[in-house]
């Protein structure tokens, strides 16, 4: 009897925190509208400056920036600002830097809600300044959510800013505190998977008073005490958010009420070779090396065409780096030889391919490098590429550029004059 009241006051104190974050449509009870999406895979935004705020919708109260980013204040009873994303995403890697606000019963709160109440969230809490909780629902599902819930330490989260990210797959779902997976649920792991997050989400951030005086008491237990509004006003901060959709395209349409993954028809989706990066100021960013040949006459007549893949861990972006510079001077010391030796290659075997990767999948729990590392990478390595005979070939300060001035020409013209 006893664990039957604690259960039923716990259940009736998370469907209280649940309500505070309901869906725009309920996909269970209606056909709703398809979901926005957003053809960039990787969008950063820059939360110290307003027009970072562009693409998110303020759902209540006033959003300021300023040098610690984006302010979300409580200032008296009722507060409660909000921003959303005015698009979702199916999958992908969402990083927040965040400070907390102080105040007991004042809740910091970063989730994501899907319109099939699927839910993951950071929740940091104004009285507790040394953990802070995770959560996630599957369906609305509160059930058990006395399962679903974890405290996790970090260091002071009301003085220090820190990065918290989450990494959600088809298959798992991690919480990243400061580069550290923390807490990982398998999908399986979810109620056999139906209590995994699985649908189109958007992204939330916002303040709220869970201690208000107005609340049940088993919500204000759970904020960590009532809340005193003299002690106003309440600030968290977010500086900057950075978000990887790993299923980029215009729109998400749920096909059955089912609120599975499988149920979700992707329209206009973009593969990660046509998708695109960018920042708050609409900067776009490239990231993927794509091709490089060699042509039948050994001469480095080399096109270096460029795809974006923004959704590229840093295990994925060294590991290509590392590859294009073995390739490149592997095709120097070829093209060397083949010109000091006289013979010709032939041209079923002079054709090098660089591995383009194409996966959305994280291979690691760091975010993505910026992608002029690669470019430099690949210059670097065309510039230190040696011939056979130990003699530096230097055919442009670009390799790039050589491909565009017809280098195998200038290359030849200078092996000849170096003989002479």
């Amino acid at each position: 009897m006893q664990y039957r009241l604690v259960f039923a006051a716990l259940a009736a104190t998370l469907s209280i925190v649940f309500a505070q974050k309901a869906p725009d449509c309920n996909a269970f009870d209606k056909t709703c509208p398809s979901n926005k999406g957003n053809t960039k895979g990787h969008i950063n935004y820059d939360l110290t400056q307003t027009s970072a705020l562009s693409e998110w919708t303020t759902t209540s109260g006033a959003i300021v920036t300023g040098p610690d980013g984006a302010e979300f204040t409580i200032h008296k009873q009722g507060d409660a600002p909000t921003i959303v994303t005015d698009y979702y995403i199916f999958y992908g890697e969402v990083s927040v830097e965040m400070k907390a606000s102080p105040g007991t019963g004042i809740v910091s709160s970063v989730y994501m809600l899907s319109d099939a109440n699927d839910e993951i969230d950071w929740e940091a809490l104004g009285g507790y300044t040394d953990k802070l909780q995770t959560d996630y629902f599957g369906k609305g599902d509160i059930s058990e959510d006395y399962n679903r819930w974890t405290w996790q330490p970090v260091t002071t989260p009301q003085t220090l800013f820190h990065k918290y990210t989450w990494i959600w797959s088809k298959e798992k779902l991690s919480w990243v505190i400061d580069g550290t997976v923390v807490r990982t649920v398998e999908r399986a792991d979810a109620k056999g998977g139906t209590r995994f997050p699985q649908t189109p989400m958007r992204v939330r951030i916002g303040i709220w008073a869970g201690g208000d005086p107005s609340r049940i008491k088993g919500t204000i237990d759970w904020a960590g005490g009532e809340t005193d509004y003299s002690k106003a006003p309440f600030t968290m901060y977010v500086k900057s958010v950075d978000i990887v959709n790993y299923t980029p395209a215009e729109s998400y349409v749920y096909s059955d009420k089912s609120g599975s993954s499988e149920s979700i028809e992707i329209h206009g989706g973009v593969s990660s070779g046509e998708s695109s990066s960018s920042t708050s100021s609409g900067t776009s960013v490239t990231t993927d090396i794509a091709s490089l040949t060699l042509s039948p006459t050994g001469l480095s007549t080399a096109t270096l065409s460029v795809a974006s893949s923004s959704a590229k861990s840093e295990t994925e972006t060294t590991t290509e780096i590392v590859t294009s510079t073995s390739h490149l001077t592997a095709l120097s010391s070829s093209i060397s030889s083949s010109v000091f030796t006289g013979s010709t290659t032939n041209s079923s075997n002079s054709v090098s391919t660089l591995p383009t990767v194409s996966s959305f999948e994280p291979k690691s729990t760091g975010l993505y490098s910026n992608s002029t590392s690669v470019a430099s990478s690949v210059t670097a390595a065309s510039s230190n590429s040696k011939s056979s005979t130990g003699t530096v070939v230097s055919a442009t300060s670009s390799f790039n550029s050589a491909c565009v001035l017809g280098s195998h020409y200038l290359s030849l013209l200078a092996l000849i004059l170096g003989f002479i």
